[in-house]
């Protein structure tokens, strides 16, 4: 990629058509290539010889071959915009034509998806701390203008956005110091090459496979973050009040067990909500109590779950306490926390709740949280039968994703339990919505580590949750890819 390099940094349109022919001619055949021959014929080259003065914007596209040979062309495309005063900026680009032919990749959630991540990406590993790459959130949004923000955070681009704001998907910006930045440009051509011609159905030659794997790797490390105990623990210090998140499966109660055992040496409590889960369990109060009387029972006060954490955590104020609250969205939060949401706020310690009855020693009717009490609640993003919306319970909770992670399963799954997660998670990464992702099954359902228990694991805890799934409509919108899936499941069986 050298030649195409040179192109981007050196500023000169001089034989501007040529020397694009040369630059891409170097990405086919095996002769140092990186794709093969036969993902020649599946673009075409649109390079413009441009005049200075002009005043139109010169570009290098790579587009679909059923366009005309000139004029406005339609489609995905990878596109350079050279500048005569710094490097070209990089682009996935929607021709002016619309969308044809390549409606369904650019309709398809993946596709904007992945160019997402790579965007992020590059701006973590190569921004040095400024913005160097954005995405658009909706690709096949042509009627939709860049927004203002980035055209003025990349104003030396103005004249590329001015006429094709509405079209740019993705792009990536170089630092005028190509020396330091080299690397940036080269892995952002890599990347957006890459998942262009694998839209066209052409994967890398087998010496750039590894390269590949790695990049796609990296970015996709962006749209499923990993997230460890350490973290954890620090944002329960910052916060005090902290939410796991996730689908099932990506071991949030492991970790919180975790957490418990090793940060807090078992100084806590953990308890369990579920629909039944009321104000006076959690809180505190009336609650019968059987005497030797004619009435047999009567009603006394009963300190709940919080009032208990908070006791315990106040009699040893030099160590922290956890109160541990596992599937916390299976209760309706915002009735259970009741006037005591008032006292979830980690910025202000020494707020005091009236109660309104006399809980005995040591609260009275007094509640208060003392400063070392934490409290770290899961939830499962799969359940959509009671979930935590109220608003003011959000802002009192720091909320953190589990996502299921690839480098677990490769590193204690089979090979079998390692192509089963990998062709269940592309499905969910091309075809699911925002909100279905979060149901993608995390990483425990694929660590059967031998080969011939695989398959009996997979039947077992998998299939019933997919088809649960189904059953529930969550997975509608690509049902038919989850169908297929469990075929293939089911076929090695015979």
């Amino acid at each position: 990629m050298e030649k195409l390099l040179d192109l981007i940094y050196d500023g000169q349109l001089t034989d501007w058509t040529q020397r694009c022919r040369d630059a891409y001619d170097e990405l086919f055949g095996s002769a140092g290539g990186r794709y093969p021959e036969r993902a020649r014929k599946s673009v075409t080259l649109r390079a413009p010889e441009f005049r200075t003065g002009s005043g139109g914007v010169p570009f290098a596209a790579l587009i679909d071959p059923s366009n005309p040979d000139s004029g406005a062309y339609g489609g995905m495309s990878f596109v350079i915009f050279p500048m005569e005063d710094r490097p070209a900026l990089l682009s996935m680009v929607i021709g002016t034509q619309g969308l044809s032919p390549d409606e369904e990749v650019l309709g398809r959630p993946g596709h904007g998806r992945k160019v997402a991540a790579i965007c992020n990406w590059l701006n973590k590993q190569y921004g040095r701390g400024k913005m160097v790459a954005w995405a658009k959130q909706d690709p096949a949004r042509i009627d939709l203008d860049m927004p203002g923000n980035i055209k003025k955070l990349f104003a030396d681009y103005h004249p590329v956005f001015t006429r094709y704001g509405r079209v740019i998907y993705g792009f990536y910006a170089p630092d005028p110091d190509k020396d330091s930045d080299r690397r940036g440009t080269e892995e952002c051509l890599k990347a957006f090459l890459d998942l262009m011609f694998s839209e066209r159905g052409h994967q890398p030659l087998k010496g750039a496979e590894k390269d590949a794997r790695r990049i796609q790797a990296a970015y996709y490390s962006h749209m499923f973050p990993d997230c460890s105990a350490e973290e954890v623990a620090s944002l329960l210090e910052q916060r005090k009040y902290v939410v796991l998140q996730g689908p099932p499966g990506t071991g949030k109660t492991r970790m919180a067990l975790e957490l418990l055992k090793d940060k807090y040496q078992d100084n806590g409590m953990t308890i369990q909500f579920h629909p039944n889960t009321t104000y006076e369990n959690f809180v505190g109060g009336l609650a019968p109590l059987h005497t030797e009387g004619d009435l047999g029972l009567q009603f006394a006060p009963r300190p709940g779950f919080l009032m208990e954490a908070a006791s315990k955590a106040a009699a040893q104020k030099d160590r922290p306490f956890l109160l541990l609250i596992d599937e916390i969205n299976r209760a309706d939060l915002a009735k259970v926390l009741g006037e005591a949401i008032f006292l979830l706020e980690p910025s202000e310690s020494g707020r005091v709740l009236e109660l309104p009855y006399d809980f005995g020693s040591p609260l009275h009717s007094q509640l208060t949280l003392p400063p070392n009490l934490h409290i770290l609640g899961t939830m499962n993003s799969s359940d959509r039968s009671i979930a935590i919306v109220d608003i003011a319970v959000r802002r009192r909770f720091a909320f953190l994703k589990l996502w299921p992670q690839t480098a677990v399963v490769e590193a204690h799954g089979c090979k079998l339990m390692q192509r089963a997660f990998q062709e269940l998670l592309n499905i969910f990464v091309e075809y699911a919505s925002e909100e279905s992702l979060d149901l993608l099954p995390g990483h425990s359902y694929f660590l059967e580590k031998d080969e011939a228990q695989a398959l009996t694991s997979l039947r077992v805890n998998l299939v019933p949750l997919l088809e649960e799934y189904l059953k529930q409509g969550y997975v509608a919108s690509f049902a038919d890819s989850i169908q297929a899936y469990l075929q293939w499941l089911e076929s090695m069986s015979s």
